[in-house]
């Protein structure tokens, strides 16, 4: 029997049934209802220890994600060994706990374990579910020192992931560095490979690139080119992304797009044009011959809304 601090770890395994042939979901439910019975310091103690010593991934999942919801520093090194320890075989069981492992090392925002995500990150070996936790961890820690790496993995055409590439794309998008401008627009402008075959990708790279400083020229001539991409997505997040952006060229590239082949297009210009300015365009659409019947509609909906809030 092991005891810290007044408490006898043996008699938690029992609580909870970790040392009995008890149905998993009643084990789950157990450590999940430790916290109606210990304070917060005896808890971190008591999954301290869990995390030690169980051994079923199901189990030590629903314990990690409890000790997350204290995120108390003594943990981290446990989750960490959780996280780099890839079984002989992965198992659902045992890729869903790595996960939530990335998950919770990454709500603690400590730069000290950013290498550790990183090599599981690159590792071509690892299970993808796996990476792409760690390439998440890697934007929502934020540290810089992932950005190299970061585009690196967007920009390798041998990477068979395109989520993973997805994953590193919007981490490079929230840490911010204007380092990963270029690569990101490269990849836009690529017309060979992964890069072309995959609009979701260019649409989270626009996203990023909205993101990162949409004041900056290459970026904002980049998201007027993609107004012209092939897919009706990308063309929608750019639109998105001018429309955020505070430019005042921004306008006058979202209009051309009132005349766009796709509807979505055109409505979605629609309604970044009225957020950018006011009711003015809707009436400009209604009176204009050069626009479709679909898109008059749509003025007079948004008008009708519009009028509808200010009574």
């Amino acid at each position: 029997m092991k005891e810290n601090c007044g408490i006898d770890f043996n008699s938690i395994a029992l609580q909870c049934g970790l040392n009995d042939e008890v149905d998993h979901s009643e084990v789950l439910h157990n450590i999940t209802e430790l916290e109606e019975f210990y304070g917060r310091e005896d808890l971190i103690e008591i999954y301290n220890y869990l995390l030690e010593t169980v051994i079923e991934p199901e189990y030590l999942a629903q314990i990690v994600k409890c000790a997350d919801n204290y995120r108390d520093s003594s943990s981290l090194d446990s989750i960490v060994k959780l996280l780099v320890k890839k079984p002989e075989e992965d198992s659902d069981e045992s890729i869903n706990l790595r996960v939530i492992c990335a998950k919770a090392i990454a709500n603690h925002k400590d730069t000290a374990y950013v290498t550790v995500l990183l090599d599981c990150m690159n590792n071509k070996d690892e299970n993808y579910k796996v990476r792409l936790a760690c390439a998440d961890a890697l934007g929502k820690i934020g540290d810089k020192y992932a950005v190299t790496p970061l585009i690196n993995l967007v920009s390798d055409e041998n990477e068979k992931s395109i989520y993973l590439k997805e994953s590193a794309t919007n981490a490079l998008g929230i840490i911010g560095d204007l380092r990963a401008v270029e690569p990101l627009i490269s990849i836009l402008d690529s017309k060979h490979g992964v890069f072309s075959k995959f609009s979701f990708l260019k649409e989270k790279i626009i996203e990023a690139l909205g993101k990162l400083n949409i004041r900056n020229e290459k970026i904002f001539n980049a998201l007027k080119k993609s107004l012209m991409d092939e897919s009706p997505m990308v063309r929608i997040n750019a639109i998105e992304a001018l429309m955020n952006s505070d430019d005042p060229r921004a306008e006058d590239c979202i209009k051309s797009c009132l005349t766009d082949p796709d509807d979505e297009v055109k409505k979605n210009a629609l309604i970044a044009l009225y957020n950018i300015s006011d009711r003015r365009i809707l009436d400009e659409v209604i009176a204009s011959k050069d626009y479709s019947d679909y898109l008059k509609t749509e003025a007079h909906l948004l008008i009708d809304e519009y009028e509808d809030e200010d009574e």
